[in-house]
């Protein structure tokens, strides 16, 4: 189904139907599944893998980000 024949079939919907498959489709994007959350995660570490051996960033130390972290809650 392309994306026009499935835009013509959720028009054809009532409101309730509508709005009920808004707020699924929303909370699919704002809640990725387990799966997707994963592949993000493993996208993000090797962005930051690969600029660690490009030396276009610098390793922080573990205590370095947690001192940082409390400083920017207090």
């Amino acid at each position: 189904m392309s994306f026009e024949e499935l835009e013509t079939a959720v028009m054809e919907l009532n409101i309730e139907e509508r709005a009920a498959l808004a707020e699924k489709l929303l909370l699919s994007v704002d809640a990725p599944s387990d799966a997707e959350n994963l592949n993000l995660w493993i996208t993000e570490a090797e962005r930051r893998l690969k600029e660690l051996r490009e030396g276009t960033t610098e390793e922080v130390p573990f205590d370095e980000v947690f001192r940082r972290a409390r400083a920017a809650i207090s």
